[in-house]
C-alpha cells in the first residue's frame, strides 16, 4: 500500500502558489498580554498588516482604532491575555477584541462599567464616527465569556481620515 493511500485526500497537498497578500485575504488575530505594552505592539502589528495587504491608506485611523481598543482592554480585563482579530471585508476592516472582564448581572453594576467602558473609549468613538463606521461592546458569545468590543472602519472613511489626519 503506498504512502498516498493512507492520507486523507483533502490533506494532500495542492501545487497552487500561495494567494499574495491582498484587502480581501487580509484575516489576522493574535493573542496580546494584558499589559502596558499590548497597545504598542497591536499598533505596529496592525501599520505592517495594512501595508502588506494594500491597505496603507486605512493607516491612522486604524492604528487609531486598534490602540484605542487594546488600551482599553488590557485596562479592564482581569485575566492575563486580550485577543485581538482584524478581517477585511465588504469594504471595511472589522477589528474586534476579547477581554475577559465578565459581564456584570446586578442592574447597577453593569450600567456603572458600561459608563467605564464607554468613556475609556470616547476617541475610539470620534474615530469610527469620522470614518462613518460602527463601534461597540457587548457580551462575548465565545466559550469563557468575557467581553467583546469592535469597530467598523469603511475603507473609503478611514481612507479620508488618514488623508486629513496627514494634512492632504
Amino acid at each position: 500500500m503506498s504512502v498516498l493511500a493512507n492520507r486523507c485526500p483533502v490533506s494532500v497537498p495542492v501545487d497552487l502558489p500561495p494567494a499574495p497578500p491582498a484587502p480581501e485575504n487580509l484575516s489576522y488575530s493574535l493573542t496580546l498580554p494584558a499589559a502596558a505594552q499590548s497597545p504598542a505592539i497591536a499598533r505596529a502589528a496592525t501599520r505592517t498588516v495594512l501595508r502588506a495587504h494594500g491597505l496603507d491608506d486605512m493607516t491612522d485611523a486604524a492604528v487609531q482604532a486598534v490602540g484605542e481598543l487594546t488600551a482599553c482592554a488590557y485596562r479592564l480585563a482581569p485575566a492575563s491575555e486580550v485577543f485581538v482579530s482584524l478581517r477585511y471585508r465588504e469594504g471595511a476592516l472589522r477589528v474586534i477584541l476579547f477581554d475577559a472582564h465578565p459581564r456584570h448581572t446586578h442592574p447597577r453594576l453593569a450600567t456603572a462599567c458600561d459608563t467605564r467602558r464607554r468613556a475609556a473609549l470616547r476617541v475610539l468613538a470620534c474615530v469610527v464616527k469620522t470614518c462613518g463606521g460602527d463601534w461597540g461592546f457587548g457580551d462575548a458569545r465565545e466559550p469563557g465569556g468575557g467581553t467583546r468590543m469592535w469597530a467598523v472602519l469603511p475603507r473609503e472613511g478611514a481612507r479620508s481620515y488618514t488623508a486629513s489626519a496627514r494634512g492632504r
